[in-house]
């Protein structure tokens, strides 16, 4: 991130799992990309997310019908009230 001002939220589990949870705004999007075939990559204005993830894993988790969509992290949510969040079309 540019600046810790884009970032809302950062936990680290205390369980075995080391599990960390990042919360914040990349801004507009300007680029996703697949890097060397197993880096997702989200270029945005405030800053850039890289995900470890091959292709065939992205493809997999994105066609399962039995996988619902979250908007929740396993180590836990947050839920911000000051900030109002509008879906893209």
């Amino acid at each position: 991130m540019k600046s810790k001002h884009h970032v809302r939220n950062i936990s680290i589990s205390d369980e075995g799992y080391e599990r960390v949870f990042f919360e914040g705004d990349l801004g507009d999007s300007v680029e996703v990309s697949l890097v060397e075939g197993d880096v997702l990559e989200f270029i945005g204005g405030n800053g850039i997310l890289r995900i470890g993830i091959t292709e065939s894993e992205l493809r997999r988790i994105l066609s399962s019908s039995s996988r619902k969509m979250s908007l929740s992290s396993e180590v836990g949510s947050s839920i911000n009230t000051n900030t109002k969040r509008e879906m893209k079309k």
